[in-house]
C-alpha cells in the first residue's frame, strides 16, 4: 500500500466552517479564527482594546437600532470569508444591513457585512491586518474602520492597499455604507 500523499494528509485535517463552529470554547479567553481551514488563536485583549471596542460598538450600534438600518455584532462574531478551505473571521465589530442580512443565524453568517471595525492590539502585526483586509474586501466588505487607539488614530478603508488616516480629533463618517453617521475619531477611544 502506497503512502498517502502530504497534500492529502493535510486536507484531512483542515476543518469547515460547520465544524469549527462545534468546537468548544478554548476556555483561556483566546479568541479562535479559522484561516485556511486551521485554527489560529490569540490572547486576550487588554483594556484600551475592550473599551475601544465597547465605545465604537456602542455608537454604530445605537445609530443603526435608532435609523432601523440591519444587524451590528461585537466580540468576534464569525461569518465566513472563503470556503474550500474555509475561512472564518471574527472582526471586533460587523454591521449588516437590513437588506444583506434577512435573519440571523444561529452559526456563522455566510454574508460578509457592510462594514467592520478592527480594533488593533500592540500584539497586531502590520502583515497580518493587510491579510485580513485582502480578505475582508475579497469576500465583500465594503468598509472597514482599523482604529489603533495606542495612537489615537482610525484609519478608513474602500480597498485592502490604501487607506485614509484619521487623527483623534477628525471627523469620520460612515459614507456610503451608513449615511449620515459621524463622530469624531476620539469619540471612539477611551
Amino acid at each position: 500500500m502506497e503512502p498517502a500523499s502530504t497534500s492529502t494528509l493535510a486536507q484531512k485535517n483542515l476543518l469547515t466552517a460547520e465544524e469549527f463552529f462545534l468546537l468548544l470554547d478554548p476556555g483561556d479567553g483566546s479568541q479562535q479564527e479559522l484561516v485556511h481551514g486551521e485554527i489560529t488563536a490569540t490572547a486576550p485583549s487588554g483594556g484600551i482594546h475592550g473599551v475601544s471596542c465597547l465605545k465604537a460598538g456602542r455608537r454604530i450600534g445605537d445609530f443603526v437600532e435608532w435609523n432601523n438600518l440591519g444587524t451590528v455584532t461585537s466580540n468576534g462574531t464569525g461569518f465566513i470569508t472563503e470556503r474550500g478551505p474555509d475561512s472564518v473571521r471574527g472582526p471586533d465589530i460587523s454591521f449588516w444591513s437590513k437588506e444583506k442580512l434577512t435573519a440571523i443565524p444561529v452559526g456563522y453568517i455566510e454574508t460578509a457585512p457592510d462594514m467592520l471595525v478592527e480594533v488593533l492590539s500592540p500584539s497586531n502585526t502590520s502583515k497580518q491586518i493587510r491579510a485580513k483586509l485582502k480578505e475582508y474586501f475579497a469576500s465583500g466588505v465594503r468598509l472597514v474602520w482599523v482604529m489603533a487607539p495606542e495612537d489615537r488614530t482610525l484609519t478608513i478603508y474602500r480597498i485592502p492597499d490604501e487607506g485614509r488616516l484619521l487623527h483623534e480629533s477628525a471627523l469620520v463618517s460612515g459614507e456610503d455604507v451608513l449615511p449620515e453617521f459621524t463622530c469624531r475619531v476620539s469619540d471612539l477611544l477611551p
